[in-house]
C-alpha cells in the first residue's frame, strides 16, 4: 500500500542484541557476567538513524530493559521518535522449546521491563534467533499483540550452522544448540506478510524478516556488511538487486538491523569470530547510512507497526496455519542467523 506521495511502504527494525546475549548463544565463557555495550550502542544507532531521517522499531530483551543502566538510553528510543518491540526476556534461540507456561511468563516479563524502562507497551515481538512455535503465536494473540515477526524465509540455515559449529567447541556440544537456524526447509515460507490463523478463531499478523524473492537470499545489513569488506560496490549492487526483486514481486520490505550494523571489530573485540568485523564501527555507520538513503530513494521508510497496519488495512491479506506451515518448513521452527 503506498503512502500519499503514492510510494510503498518499507519498514526498519533492530534487534537489539547485546554482547553477553551474541556471547551466550556461542558458547563463549563470561557471558554469564552480562557484559554489555547498550548504553553506549543506543545512542549511537538513534545518532546514525536521524542522519539517515528514519524512524524505527527497537526489539528489546527484557533482561537488558531491566537493568537499570541501561534504561537511559531506551527511554531516549521513544523520546527520540522510534518504538520498541518484545525480543523476549533471556534471549534463547531455542525459546520454541519452551512450555506454553514459560513462553508466556517470558512475553509479560519482558512487557513490564520495557514498559518501565521506556514507558511505551510493546506491540510487535521477534522470537530470538528467529525461534516461534504455535503456543507463542497464541499468547501473543492473547495478549492484543499487533503483529509477530519472527519468521526468515531462506535456505542457507544450514550453511549459517556450519559458519558457528567451525567458529565455537561449545555449540557442537549443545544439544539446545544443534538445530539453530533451521533447514533448507525455511525458504519454502512466504517473503509477503500474512496472517496466522490460531486455534479458537483468533488472528495474528506475520511480517517476515525480507528475504530476496525466489531466491530467498538475505539482504539485511549485517550480509552487506559481509560483502562490504571485499567490496562496497559489490555489497550496494546486490542491495539494489535486492530492491529490485522486490518491487518486481510486489513486496514491501521489512529490513533488519544488528548492533553489529555499527559496532565494528575495534569496538567489540569479544565478537570478531562474527562476518563483517574486520570493519571499523565508522565505516560501518557510514554503509548504513547509504543503505537507508538509498532505500528512501525507493520507498517510505516507516517502524513495523505503521506497516502492519497498513497491511493489516488490505482485504487480499493470505492466512497460514501454523500446523500446516511446520509440516512444510520442517520441525524446527527458527531461521538463519543470529537474531
Amino acid at each position: 500500500m503506498p503512502d500519499r506521495s503514492g510510494r510503498p511502504l518499507a519498514s526498519v527494525s533492530l534487534d537489539a542484541d547485546d554482547l553477553w546475549s551474541y556471547m551466550k548463544t556461542h558458547g563463549d565463557a563470561g557471558w554469564e557476567r552480562r557484559p554489555s555495550y547498550l548504553a553506549r550502542f543506543l545512542p549511537m544507532a538513534c545518532d546514525a538513524l536521524e542522519e539517515a531521517g528514519v524512524s524505527i522499531t527497537f526489539f528489546l530483551v527484557g533482561f537488558d530493559a531491566a537493568r537499570e543502566a541501561n534504561q537511559p538510553a531506551m527511554r531516549a528510543l521513544v523520546e527520540r521518535g522510534h518504538e520498541v518491540g518484545n525480543h523476549s526476556y533471556q534471549h534463547e534461540p531455542w525459546f520454541h522449546l519452551y512450555s506454553r507456561d514459560r513462553i508466556e511468563e517470558e512475553i509479560v516479563q519482558t512487557e513490564e521491563a520495557i514498559q518501565g524502562a521506556t514507558g511505551a507497551r510493546p506491540l510487535g515481538f521477534r522470537g530470538p534467533g528467529y525461534s516461534w512455535c504455535e503456543p507463542l503465536l497464541e499468547v501473543l494473540a492473547a495478549r492484543g499483540y499487533l503483529f509477530d515477526a519472527s519468521t526468515l524465509p531462506t535456505f542457507i540455515g544450514p550453511l549459517a550452522r556450519a559458519y558457528y559449529f567451525a567458529s565455537s567447541q561449545a555449540l557442537r556440544r549443545s544439544p539446545e544448540r544443534r538445530a539453530l537456524f533451521g533447514t533448507m526447509r525455511d525458504g519454502l515460507r512466504p517473503v509477503h506478510p500474512y496472517q496466522w490463523r490460531l486455534p479458537g478463531g483468533s488472528t495474528l499478523l506475520e511480517i517476515p524478516v525480507t528475504t530476496m524473492p525466489v531466491l530467498k537470499l538475505p539482504f539485511h545489513v549485517s550480509y552487506l556488511l559481509y560483502l562490504a569488506q571485499y567490496s562496497e560496490a559489490l555489497a550496494f549492487a546486490y542491495l539494489r538487486t535486492a530492491l529490485l526483486a522486490c518491487r518486481m514481486a510486489g513486496v514491501e520490505p521489512s529490513l533488519l538491523l544488528h548492533p553489529l550494523d555499527l559496532l565494528g571489530g575495534d569496538q567489540v573485540r569479544e565478537l570478531a569470530f562474527f562476518p563483517g568485523m574486520t570493519l571499523p564501527g565508522r565505516r560501518k555507520h557510514d554503509v548504513l547510512v547509504k543503505v537507508l538513503r538509498l532505500m528512501s530513494e525507493h520507498y517510505t521508510l516507516v517502524n513495523m507497526s505503521t506497516h502492519a497496519r497498513a497491511i493489516l488495512a488490505r482485504r487480499n491479506l493470505a492466512t497460514r496455519t501454523p500446523d500446516a506451515d511446520h509440516a512444510l518448513a520442517g520441525a524446527v521452527p527458527t531461521g538463519a542467523t543470529l537474531g
